[in-house]
């Protein structure tokens, strides 16, 4: 367990590690007048992750618990809703300090909450998941889905500081593990050859080291969002895998007849299929893409996609908030490590790149 990790600068705005991010949270509260603290949890981290949290914050004012069901099919308005309703129930007022304890779920819906409640009020991403530690809490990214379609409905906006504890980790699935680890991969393939290069054999990775893995991807996806907090430009980086990843991800789950993917499980898919759309835009060559596709599919079982899957999925790529003037706007990778934003692609390329992840 290290505790020697620096904290992480983001626009002012602090990531604290582990021990230290406790006495952080501690002195922010004594140097603030808060009049109520709302931790904003979902049914899994009230059970697993709120006995953790709850011994290490010092304070007099009253906290409050505001719990929802979790899953990502409760990341919508009717949530946020009832959560406004309560928030104001309990006295909630612009003094107020939000909470939230979770996994990308919490902390998209619990940011947008805070963000909106009364024109805004500060909030704290404790982040409780490994995807939500290396990607979702880190950003100031907040919103929820409009029906099956991810994140329509958001703002920017920055908490007032993230907290990541690698203890909470120990509550975590194997399968949550993976799917953060996607987002950890994509850090390594857009921005980091020798980052990439340390998950090739993930046999060798010690986990005791992992919490270093994870400071330099919080570190990566930081120094992106900084050069460009509302993805005008070099952020778009970040979209890489995640243009068809999303369209996957969103067709499993509006249909009744698909196991509904976790968000790194399809953009695991969607970084496969966006590496062969690289190589046959001769970005990337085929020795490159044939590590990228072997590494991922070590990690992540193949999902079938039948060939009738595909028009669907293709049809979702419309409303993607990626999208500008109706084209369709990939983030490729140039060589491993390096990005190039607003690629254009042919739908014939996407349907290739399709039959070549069943190969």
């Amino acid at each position: 367990m290290s505790n020697s990790l620096k904290t992480i600068e983001a626009n002012n705005r602090p990531i604290h590690f582990n021990e230290s991010g406790y006495q952080a949270l501690n002195l922010h509260l004594k140097e603030n007048s808060y009049s109520i603290i709302f931790i904003i949890v979902d049914t899994n981290t009230a059970e697993y992750c709120l006995p953790k949290l709850l011994p290490n914050i010092e304070t007099d004012l009253t906290i409050e618990i505001v719990e929802f069901d979790n899953g990502e099919v409760n990341k919508n308005i009717e949530t946020c809703v009832q959560i406004w309703n309560v928030l104001t129930e309990l006295g909630a007022d612009r003094k107020s300090l939000v909470i939230n304890l979770g996994g990308g779920v919490v902390t998209d819906l619990g940011g947008f909450v805070a963000s909106t409640f009364k024109r805004g009020i500060d909030f704290i991403n404790i982040p409780t998941t490994l995807l939500a530690m290396v990607d979702a809490s880190v950003g100031g990214k907040n919103g929820v889905d409009l029906g099956n379609l991810k994140n329509q409905i958001g703002v920017f906006n920055l908490p007032v500081m993230v907290l990541v504890d690698s203890n909470y980790l120990e509550t975590v699935p194997q399968n949550e593990m993976r799917s953060g680890l996607a987002e950890m991969l994509k850090h390594g393939l857009i921005y980091d050859k020798n980052y990439w290069e340390q998950f090739l054999d993930l046999k060798a990775i010690d986990f005791a080291d992992f919490d270093e893995l994870i400071y330099r991807s919080v570190e990566i996806k930081n120094e992106i969002v900084t050069l460009d907090p509302t993805e005008k430009n070099i952020r778009k980086a970040l979209n890489f895998g995640h243009t068809l990843g999303h369209a996957i991800e969103s067709y499993f789950l509006e249909n009744e007849n698909k196991t509904t993917l976790l968000h790194g499980e399809a953009i695991a898919i969607g970084m496969i299929l966006e590496s062969y759309i690289s190589l046959n835009m001769n970005l990337i060559n085929l020795q490159e893409y044939l590590q990228i596709k072997t590494t991922i599919k070590t990690i992540f079982e193949d999902i079938t996609i039948e060939a009738n899957d595909i028009d669907p999925i293709l049809e979702l790529l419309i409303h993607d908030k990626k999208n500008e003037y109706g084209t369709i706007q990939f983030a490729l990778i140039e060589g491993i490590g390096k990005i190039k934003i607003n690629q254009s692609v042919e739908n014939e390329l996407i349907l290739k790149a399709f039959e070549d992840y069943k190969s």
